[in-house]
């Protein structure tokens, strides 16, 4: 086991910090990002402070809100040549929004979660806001992360959820039996139904998308309102879904053109 220094954990503080706040783009106080990061409210003070001294993140001191700061967009238009999205990803999720009417995303994988990347709006009315660019889930957890988790080796999937205490805090319906149901599920059908687990009325559905070795690295995903998926409606957003994904996978798995 490899050795953890100060230096590493506070490395690990700050990364913890800076995703509870990307999370949040109208905002979020430090109590509560205190309350997701398991830090003491001193400390996660501490942090803020000094992430503002060096301009990576931004206080709004008369809304007492905290914001990622003006640094960390110049190191993502630095990085952007590096991890852009992709063409491909966002003719996807436009599509999809234009052909069902929901919302739709482009998530990536990170390790043992998913990140929203991208988001497209669709054109009915009433509309979910479970995910929004920037938010992380646990893998199992919302459409996106069950799909990537339902297709990874038996294997990976156990030792990950020997490990994940993803009932803690995303509910009992993220237990590992009824996990294992949706997993399997989601291997029958090729695509994964997220029941309004994480937010009542709430629905998703998504797909993975695989990359050049055939691993799920990517997903898509639609969210919206109970009615709008009902049983007899969810095969045809599955199947437009899957039909993207697998069009999605073959286009981020060729390679890029040579420029000249």
């Amino acid at each position: 086991m490899a050795e953890h220094t100060p230096g590493a954990q506070l490395v690990s503080r700050v990364s913890r910090v800076l995703k509870t706040v990307a999370e949040y783009p109208d905002g979020v106080t430090a109590a509560a990002v205190s309350h997701a990061t398991g830090l003491t409210r001193p400390t996660t003070h501490r942090l803020l402070a000094s992430l503002a001294a060096e301009g990576l993140v931004d206080h709004d001191t008369a809304r007492g809100r905290w914001f990622l700061g003006p640094e960390l967009y110049l190191l993502g238009t630095l990085a952007a040549g590096r991890y852009d999205i992709p063409q491909a990803a966002r003719d996807s999720v436009r599509r999809l929004a234009q052909q069902t009417g929901e919302s739709a995303f482009f998530s990536a994988r990170r390790g043992t979660e998913t990140v929203c990347l991208l988001r497209e709006e669709g054109s009915f009315p009433v509309r979910s806001f479970v995910l929004h660019e920037g938010v992380r889930f646990p893998l199992g957890v919302a459409s996106a992360g069950l799909a990537i988790l339902s297709f990874l080796p038996a294997g990976e999937v156990s030792d990950y959820l020997a490990t994940a205490d993803l009932p803690r805090r995303w509910g009992a319906g993220h237990a590992t039996p009824a996990l294992l149901e949706r997993v399997a599920a989601t291997r029958e059908t090729g695509y994964a139904v997220n029941p309004a687990l994480i937010l009542e009325g709430s629905w998703g559905m998504g797909a993975a998308v695989f990359d050049a070795a055939g691993r799920p690295a990517w997903a898509l995903s639609l969210t919206g309102i109970e009615p709008r998926f009902r049983p007899d409606r969810r095969p045809e957003l599955g199947r437009l879904l899957l039909d993207e994904a697998h069009r999605l996978g073959a286009a981020l798995a060729s390679p890029a053109p040579r420029r000249h």
